[in-house]
């Protein structure tokens, strides 16, 4: 069967097929995944534990060692490299080549790890599975407020944080420049020693104090009750209210008489963010698996306008790292390109071939490139 020959006597079913060709690959081109930095397939996971106090040989045999023995059952895994520090153990786990999906293979890790646990010593920190290092951070909105303390400043970040979390583009919203907060407990140790404790006595003072235990609860005909019991610090107030029995006297005090008892911040700090000279802190969005960073930074925009009018006078944000916006350009450009490339082909053909066989010759080149977009969207690409 000749199938040019069918083409052009049944020309209405070709015109017809064409224009759903047409129809489709548009269609394919305006839902493919757009990003300027797209997420790709990282076989690597690191394992962090921390011994403190330790020396790197005691890491090594009661951490690093057991760990890695746990790590080498999973069958995937590729090679294993171990570092062992002053107080903290390293561990970073390659997985095979061959392995595309990597979830099963992290939550295998995790598990292994948790069971080796209840084998490493009493004091570590840990041990903590970081497999997310394929997270691109593409949109940045810095928040600043003029008047507003850094608490108040976490508070409305939270806030934002968890808007910006509804968007169906968004995958992971972190939050940058935050200040830890701490309750500080300053003495004095003449003091102490004038009193007759010792530091580590006032340590295990409030650490008796300071605890949760459950209380139980009791049933009736009709309900359950759960009781709490009392004890646990609930304020820095509460904290300075707390009495201390000086040991061999039968004498009581507050904690607010030998120690300086106030909230305030890690100093110094971890990190700190500054947007246009000022203190504050800063949003960072990932886009989800195959998302639209256009779509992705239109409705971003619309929740930080609608955040914005929303709170008052002294919280302002801005973005600092816009990706949807170079992504634009960048396809903007590229479709330009290539319209003015294909209206050069067209008109060559139409003047040397003339108008009936140009138009036929020349319509093959962008229907080659919306089919092309059609197995585009169908691979995947």
């Amino acid at each position: 069967m000749n199938l040019t020959r069918a083409a052009i006597e049944k020309n209405r079913i070709t015109i017809a097929f064409l224009l759903v060709v047409a129809l489709m690959g548009i269609q394919s081109y305006f839902g493919m995944p757009q990003s300027e930095d797209p997420g790709f397939t990282i076989r690597t996971a690191m394992v962090i534990t921390y011994f403190p106090g330790a020396s790197p040989e005691r890491v090594e045999q009661l951490v690093t060692d057991k760990l890695e023995k746990a790590i080498q059952e999973i069958p995937q895994v590729d090679v294993i490299n171990s570092q062992s520090k002053n107080g903290v153990s390293i561990i970073i786990v390659d997985v095979q080549e061959r392995y595309k999906v990597m979830r099963p293979i992290w939550d295998d890790l995790r598990r292994k790890v948790d069971r080796a646990r209840g084998q490493l010593p009493d004091g570590i920190i840990g041990p903590n599975v970081n497999d997310e290092f394929g997270d691109v951070f593409g949109t940045v909105v810095n928040l600043t407020g003029d008047g507003y303390s850094d608490a108040e400043l976490k508070d409305v970040a939270d806030e934002v944080r968890d808007e910006l979390l509804l968007i169906d583009e968004v995958a992971k919203v972190e939050i940058h420049g935050a200040q830890e907060e701490r309750v500080f407990v300053e003495y004095n140790n003449a003091r102490l020693a004038e009193l007759g404790l010792s530091p580590g006595q006032l340590k295990n003072i409030l650490e008796s104090r300071n605890i949760i235990n459950p209380g139980g609860q009791v049933r009736t005909r009709d309900e359950e009750i759960v009781l709490e019991p009392s004890g646990n610090f609930e304020s820095v107030q509460d904290l300075k209210r707390t009495i201390i029995s000086l040991p061999g006297r039968e004498e009581l005090i507050y904690l607010e008489d030998v120690a300086n008892i106030y909230r305030g911040y890690v100093d110094p700090p971890e990190n700190l963010m500054r947007a246009s000279g000022d203190r504050g802190l800063a949003l960072a969005m990932s886009m989800r698996e195959g998302g639209n960073i256009l779509v992705l930074g239109e409705e971003v925009k619309k929740s930080i306008d609608r955040l914005q009018r929303s709170y008052p006078h002294g919280i302002d944000f801005e973005f600092t790292q816009f990706q949807a916006g170079e992504v634009e350009k960048k396809v903007d450009g590229f479709v330009g390109n290539l319209i003015q490339a294909v209206a050069i082909v067209m008109l060559v053909m139409l003047l040397s071939l003339g108008v009936r066989t140009g138009l036929v010759v020349a319509s093959l080149i962008p229907m080659a490139i919306v089919m092309a977009f059609i197995f585009m969207a169908f691979f995947d690409v």
